[in-house]
């Protein structure tokens, strides 16, 4: 998932652009990426306006609690700046003690309200002690670890901590305090997933056998190999519905995506990285729409499902709604060499603690419009999502296009794609996975 405004288009307005869009996304996939689509708002002009939106929110003033306490009154104010934030990433002082302030609040008795502004300064707060550990930061994340009665907060506080170089000592310490505070919590989803990942060696299974492996017949698989480290581009490998990898022009087709999530979130977190596993494609949403451009780009999204995600048509073809079994019926679509790897079920556990709206899609934001994406040149061009997978998308200083690679992937999965798509960190290069493929192939 990706960030987007809210949508002031009524509904009616939309049922009227959605055939427009499937009539744009038609022509302009039949000929080369638009050498001749302009899109106004990705001038030079509109994006620098867009970035100084986001940069005139960041003054002392506005990070004020005495002024914009965190009441329900001042949900969206705070939603606004912290979001800025997030974009911006700055290195005030001041900024960091807000929010540490702000954590200070994770132990009480909150509103809705409340309870979602201190979550949002939480992955805030998460991205910029990432980017710097700071003391102040620090000390609220034991201290939520310590207070807080909110499971996922506390995961959340310890995730931040063990990603920031904390020993595996400390990290012990940390999970036996959680284990006596929360004597049951292997049976919420945040604790047992973050604590289950830091104490489980991991061996990656061999890739030859998910390479060769059927999730279920006549479907086409969508394989996304990634680098453990999410900054990294990962290789996108299609399977059509016969088994055989795709090719173009002879050679194996591939394109690279990205999975990082702008806060630096794991997986089992709202608004962290795309988790590893199998996910359910199921048909593409219309674009564009000039209201959320600027997040998704504008081609068609990639509609994906969780096993345990509300909403899907069919999880498993001629059977209705989400995937059944629990854990062994997901276990069972996977290779039995597959089926013990922890790592390889987060799909599943995601979709139990509530994430949802995965795709895949472009951006039409400016890489530059996200100030950390300097600290990752080996991904340059591509934009951080909160969830989904992101693709290439870059427009020149006029609006216009000058490169895409939705269309590529559109074309390749067709008009009303189905299938599954199965995200895997792996050790293994992009070239050896290719290899591997060439020796299934023969």
């Amino acid at each position: 998932m990706s960030p987007k405004r809210n949508s002031s288009l009524p509904d009616m307005t939309r049922r009227i652009l959605a055939p427009l869009a499937s009539l744009l996304l038609t022509l302009t996939t039949a000929i080369a990426p638009a050498q001749s689509l302009t899109v106004p708002i990705a001038t030079s002009e509109a994006r620098i306006r867009q970035r100084q939106e986001q940069l005139n929110l960041i003054t002392p003033a506005a990070y004020d609690l005495t002024r914009y306490p965190v009441v329900d009154s001042n949900e969206t104010h705070w939603r606004k700046l912290l979001w800025a934030t997030a974009v911006i990433e700055p290195q005030d002082t001041y900024i960091r003690e807000t929010i540490a302030q702000i954590l200070t609040l994770t132990p009480q008795n909150l509103t809705p309200a409340q309870a979602r502004t201190v979550e949002m300064a939480l992955q805030v707060g998460t991205q910029l002690y990432l980017s710097k550990p700071t003391p102040n930061l620090q000390q609220q994340f034991i201290q939520t670890i310590a207070q807080s009665s909110n499971p996922r907060w506390v995961a959340m506080s310890l995730s931040a901590l063990a990603k920031s170089g904390t020993s595996v000592t400390e990290q012990q310490q940390l999970i036996n305090f959680i284990a006596q505070r929360f004597p049951r919590w292997s049976e919420n989803v945040s604790l047992y997933t973050t604590i289950t990942e830091l104490t489980t060696p991991t061996r990656t299974p061999p890739i030859g056998d998910l390479l060769a492996w059927t999730i279920v017949p006549n479907q086409q698989q969508l394989y996304v190999f990634c680098n453990r480290d999410r900054s990294q581009l990962c290789s996108a490998f299609l399977k059509d519905q016969r088994g055989r990898f795709v090719r173009e022009n002879g050679r194996l087709w591939t394109m690279p995506l990205l999975t990082r999530s702008l806060h630096n979130l794991s997986w089992n977190f709202s608004r962290g990285y795309t988790p590893q596993g199998i996910y359910r494609i199921e048909g593409t949403i219309p674009q564009p729409d000039t209201d959320f451009f600027r997040a998704y780009g504008f081609y068609s999204l990639v509609q994906l499902f969780a096993p345990l995600e509300p909403g899907v048509k069919e999880f498993i073809p001629g059977r209705k709604g989400t995937l059944a079994g629990k854990l062994d019926g997901y276990n069972a679509l996977l290779p039995p060499s597959w089926r013990s790897y922890f790592p390889i079920q987060a799909s599943y556990w995601a979709g139990m603690a509530g994430r949802n709206l995965f795709r895949i899609h472009g951006s039409g934001e400016n890489p530059s419009f996200f100030t950390n994406n300097q600290r990752y040149p080996q991904s340059r061009g591509w934009n951080p999502a909160i969830g989904c997978l992101s693709a290439l998308e870059l427009y020149d200083s006029n609006g216009r296009l000058r490169s895409a690679h939705m269309p590529g992937l559109l074309n390749k999965l067709g008009a009303k794609p189905t299938g599954y798509l199965i995200v895997v960190e792996s050790p293994n290069t992009p070239a050896a996975i290719s290899a591997q493929i060439e020796a299934l192939s023969r």
